[in-house]
């Protein structure tokens, strides 16, 4: 049984940031089809990696910390926090992985007990286009954290922490205007209604499930993710038109030979009308 994680509603400011070397991703980022159990293998495929998923099956994203530290994971499914809904952003809540720990998310996050389960499902039906969000749809992706730690200087024993930083302007989504809404191109809408029509599947709000999680304090280190990494998704027969998948083996066809004894009796020949 893996650990449940730990739901971040916590502030988003660090009191000092840390400098450390990376050795490796903070979190490993895997796709698991729970209808079959298998873990979803990924293909590269011009610097993209890319899993097969099959539609009407249940999936869960497994995050697994590979560090001996806490590190804060916000989870981007087709462009939308899984856990708030909101349009993703890095600076949004997210789960808190304890040292080496591993965790499943199954679904969209509708309380501290449930979710509503991640589905493949057509396009049309994922939650994103259902909520007027179609121009993502098909990637799913992680900004990874490492927490702050108090700094104290080494001079002063027993000086207190600075600080928190003041706000940052760019953590936040800032209201649009309505000027700025106006003057938006009309092109860049039609370029994602385009790539809304190649896009086959999406992620689907499907049944709710009893998933509890606990909350926690979390300080990020920096204003900026130290890890991002995203996995794209189609179903099988697209990844297939794009070249990244094999096409399904077929045997060569080969015409039966007659037989001299092909069945049993003798049978009666049909009537004539």
């Amino acid at each position: 049984m893996f650990r449940a994680c730990l739901l971040l509603l916590a502030s988003l400011f660090p009191l000092a940031a840390c400098s450390r070397a990376e050795a490796g991703p903070l979190v490993d980022v895997a796709v698991i089809d729970r209808d079959t159990g298998q873990w979803l293998p990924t293909y590269p495929h011009r610097g993209d990696s890319w899993v097969a998923g099959q539609p009407g099956h249940r999936y869960a994203v497994r995050l697994t910390n590979t560090t001996g530290e806490r590190v804060l994971v916000v989870l981007s499914v087709d462009g939308v926090n899984a856990v708030t809904g909101e349009t993703a952003a890095p600076s949004q809540a997210g789960y808190v992985l304890d040292p080496w720990e591993t965790a499943e998310i199954a679904g969209w996050r509708k309380s501290l007990d449930d979710i509503a389960q991640f589905v493949f499902t057509d396009h049309g039906d994922s939650y994103a286009t259902r909520t007027g969000r179609p121009r993502n749809v098909g990637v799913i992706g992680v900004a990874a954290f490492r927490e702050a730690r108090p700094y104290y200087s080494p001079r002063y024993p027993g000086h207190p922490a600075p600080a928190p930083y003041p706000p940052y302007a760019g953590s936040r989504a800032q209201p649009e205007s309505a000027e700025a809404k106006a003057a938006a191109p009309a092109a860049a809408e039609s370029v994602g209604d385009a790539m809304a029509n190649r896009q086959r599947i999406g992620t689907g709000h499907g049944e709710r499930e009893w998933a509890p999680v606990g909350s926690t304090d979390f300080v990020r280190a920096r204003r900026t993710p130290d890890q991002v990494s995203q996995i794209r998704y189609d179903e099988p027969r697209r990844l297939v038109a794009l070249g990244i998948l094999p096409p399904p083996y077929r045997p060569p066809y080969r015409e039966r030979a007659p037989q001299a004894f092909p069945s049993g009796f003798v049978a009666d020949p049909p009537r004539w009308r």
